[in-house]
């Protein structure tokens, strides 16, 4: 171990020497400084722009928003209708609340499975539940709804739900016998007419 001295001190960590740059074509950062030939880059504060900045442009994320595509209330969670709720299983449910409780989205936020009221609630039936709630939610899942049931409790919407829209598909014309007797009846016709037509040629 060599003897600790002024002429022997050395920084805890290895030292890397500061870039200078503009000292030169020699040193490899002459000239240009690394910043390469004119352009937005080259100037100073170019190290600013804030993220998302495409040089002036309309940014992609102003673009999106008015391409065309499936923008209606049916077509969530896209377009300017899109929605959002927040998930809770009732496995979950399971764990924070007791038998009999009432389960609200208040409760839910003092029990932290939520973290705002302001936004919709969809209780999901993921997990098991084996104890009798009370819940009240915006929105439930199907398997919810028959786990809650099927433990003795309640669900309460706070909001109607809104049905689906179904869309009614055109029905093909069926064949019936009238139309099979029709068809049967003006074929012979059909085939009469030709033979008076060759008849004539003959």
């Amino acid at each position: 171990m060599t003897e600790l001295n002024l002429s022997s001190l050395k920084p805890a960590s290895p030292r890397k020497n500061r870039k200078r740059v503009g000292r030169g074509l020699g040193s490899g950062k002459g000239r240009y400084s690394g910043r390469g030939i004119k352009g937005q880059k080259a100037r100073a504060g170019s190290n600013k722009m804030r993220p998302g900045f495409e040089g002036g442009q309309m940014p992609v994320y102003t673009r999106l928003g008015k391409q065309p595509g499936p923008t209606s209330k049916d077509a969530m969670p896209i377009g300017p209708h899109r929605t959002y709720a927040q998930g809770v299983n009732v496995g979950r449910l399971a764990e924070r609340f007791e038998g009999g409780s009432e389960v609200t989205p208040e409760a839910l936020k003092a029990a932290r499975l939520i973290r705002s009221t302001r936004v919709d609630v969809k209780i999901l039936g993921s997990g098991e539940l084996d104890r009798k709630l009370t819940v009240s939610a915006h929105r439930f899942s199907a398997s919810a709804i028959a786990k809650i049931e099927a433990a003795g409790g309640t669900v309460n919407f706070l909001r109607e739900p809104v049905p689906k829209k179904v869309r009614k598909r055109r029905a093909k014309p069926v064949a019936t016998e009238e139309s099979e007797e029709m068809q049967e009846e003006e074929a012979p016709e059909a085939s009469a007419d030709e033979a008076e037509a060759e008849e004539a040629e003959a």
